[in-house]
């Protein structure tokens, strides 16, 4: 007959809650923890005049605050001393709806640290009033590419910086062939840089475009990392999809992934904390 049987249970309650409190303590951490990630791509074309560009790759904030009015990464964004942020769209959540003021106040913090470019995700359109969020954005200091591209001067060397609209926007929006083609008969054959959101279309669609660096999120990193892997689950709840995080090459094209800053919904991140992802271009050596 075992002994102190109420001991032993009250025993077991104990590590149990103390499991559960660290779980959760651990879960909160790898949510909240900011992350910055550095990568240096190098490429045979990029011009001379950009060797060593630094840009800060944001994506995915689905509203959430790091720090009071996001003070936490706006002070992590401004030490990495950027010439350029992207941000590459879902900078509102679907669940939570249009949140009054914090769209400019993003706006204003991130513009304030360097020259920022903006494209839309999935949930801006999902969210509604895109047109209000980009007049928001624009006034206040963001460059919102919608379905169009810009110059880029550094150095004395020029780049093109395209961004696209996510798929879930306007049924006649232009197409990502359209605005490439745009590309090629106003700049030549430029080394240029494509924004977009979605990962998931690079293979089959956007490595085909012919841009030299594509970035894009979306992925939320594969949601939960486990070595060897890109992730457990892609947006659609796929197990182990590809493209989730980093440095992809195909057709030519170099995909960059960042794992993103928030959450969309209920969900939430393991092995996975939100990302300020830092790319140094590199011109080849030779």
């Amino acid at each position: 007959m075992p002994k102190h049987p109420k001991r032993r249970t009250r025993r077991n309650l104990a590590v149990l809650a103390l499991s559960a409190l660290c779980l959760t303590g651990f879960l909160y951490w790898d949510n909240t923890a900011l992350q910055v990630t550095r990568f240096d791509p190098v490429f045979s074309d990029l011009p001379a005049g950009f060797d060593g560009c630094r840009i800060v790759v944001l994506s995915d904030l689905h509203g959430a605050s790091f720090g009071a009015h996001n003070a936490d990464l706006l002070a992590a964004v401004a030490a990495e001393q950027p010439e350029y942020i992207f941000f590459l769209g879902d900078l509102e959540d679907k669940y939570r709806g249009p949140a009054d003021g914090y769209p400019a106040e993003t706006a204003r913090g991130l513009s304030a640290i360097a020259p920022t470019y903006y494209v839309t995700g999935n949930h801006e359109w999902a969210v509604g009033g895109v047109p209000a969020l980009k007049e928001i954005l624009t006034a206040n200091g963001v460059t919102v590419l919608s379905n169009q591209f810009v110059p880029l001067e550094r150095n004395g060397d020029t780049i093109v910086l395209a961004g696209i609209d996510d798929p879930n926007g306007y049924a006649d929006q232009k197409t990502p062939e359209e605005l490439a083609a745009e590309v090629y008969a106003a700049c030549g054959d430029p080394f240029w840089i494509l924004l977009a959101h979605r990962n998931n279309r690079f293979a089959r669609q956007y490595s085909l475009l012919g841009a030299d660096l594509v970035c894009s999120g979306h992925a939320h990193g594969g949601i939960v990392r486990l070595p060897g892997t890109d992730g457990l689950f892609s947006h659609d709840l796929d197990l182990f999809p590809s493209y989730t995080a980093g440095l992809y090459e195909e057709n030519g094209s170099v995909l960059f992934v960042t794992r993103g800053l928030g959450n969309s919904g209920p969900s939430f991140r393991v092995f996975n904390r939100p990302e300020i992802a830092v790319l140094t271009l590199r011109r080849a050596e030779g």
